[in-house]
């Protein structure tokens, strides 16, 4: 944590995020609470245990606390419950804007099919794996947006388990599943973590072997997924450019071009058993 708690106690907002107006809320209430307890900024600190310079940037809305500073928050302030409620304002809005709207559409979907050529689909990775790979990105992520990148990603996950769950399909390459993302621990650990997914009833992985001469998604990594209205949607994310795919046009290319490549890769069975032998390789 540095001097001003940044680190430990809230996110850094986007600017252009919608959500910002939640915050904003939230940080009025919190500095009306603070000065109905005749506290400054700078006392109100020191109870807390962080700088006043959080302090000024929760309270104008341009950082976003943490759970466990608004109970904190509630504590020293004796709002009895009130301030902590707060909490659930800001569940949601923790999360980049892109990763809610993703969520959304994922928690809204009878069927979900995934193939990536490049890393291991979010809904499948390891804290660790998606902590690596984000701390590979450049320009560099700060360690708190890294943090706030891998909370949203293993958020999106519980939809895979909950009570109705969507069926989930993916295809993954042979290459990915070999790269040493993180080191052969964390490459070991997100390999054992695919055999024990993909053993679930509503998940089936299916593995794309390098040595296939047929392969019909060469272009680009994709996902269709068959909403509960009936609407199938597409979403398709590359350098720079996060795309959700709606005309029915090329939501059908996305679906054929999906139907081939599950036809062109190992089956499930076959898949796990290929995972397996990968990882006892690695």
């Amino acid at each position: 944590m540095n001097a001003d708690g940044v680190d430990e106690s809230s996110w850094e907002l986007d600017p252009e995020d919608e959500s910002g107006a939640v915050i904003a809320t939230v940080g009025r209430q919190l500095k009306m609470w603070r000065e109905a307890a005749g506290l400054d900024a700078m006392q109100f600190a020191k109870r807390m245990g962080y700088g006043p310079n959080l302090i000024y940037k929760i309270e104008r809305g341009t950082r976003i606390p943490r759970p466990e500073f608004l109970d904190k928050a509630d504590e020293v302030l004796e709002a009895g419950g009130k301030i902590a409620a707060m909490k659930v304002d800001i569940e949601r809005a923790r999360y980049p804007k892109k990763v809610r709207d993703l969520a959304k559409l994922e928690s809204q979907a009878v069927e979900i099919g995934a193939y990536d050529n490049v890393v291991v689909p979010g809904l499948l990775q390891t804290a660790e794996y998606a902590r690596a790979l984000y701390a590979l990105r450049r320009p560099a992520y700060s360690a708190d947006e890294i943090e706030r990148l891998v909370s949203a990603r293993l958020a999106r996950q519980e939809v895979i388990c909950r009570d109705s769950p969507p069926l989930l399909t993916v295809v993954q390459e042979e290459a990915v599943l070999r790269r040493p993302v993180g080191g052969k621990m964390v490459l070991r650990g997100q390999l054992e973590h695919l055999l024990e997914v993909g053993r679930s009833r509503n998940v089936e992985i299916q593995v794309m072997p390098t040595a296939v001469e047929e392969h019909s998604g060469l272009a680009a990594s994709f996902k269709v997924m068959r909403l509960a209205d009936g609407t199938t949607v597409g979403h398709s994310e590359v350098q720079l450019a996060s795309r959700l795919i709606t005309e029915p046009r090329e939501v059908q290319v996305l679906d054929m071009r999906y139907g081939m490549i599950r036809a062109q890769a190992l089956t499930p069975r076959e898949s796990l058993t290929f995972i397996e032998k990968v990882l006892g390789e690695t």
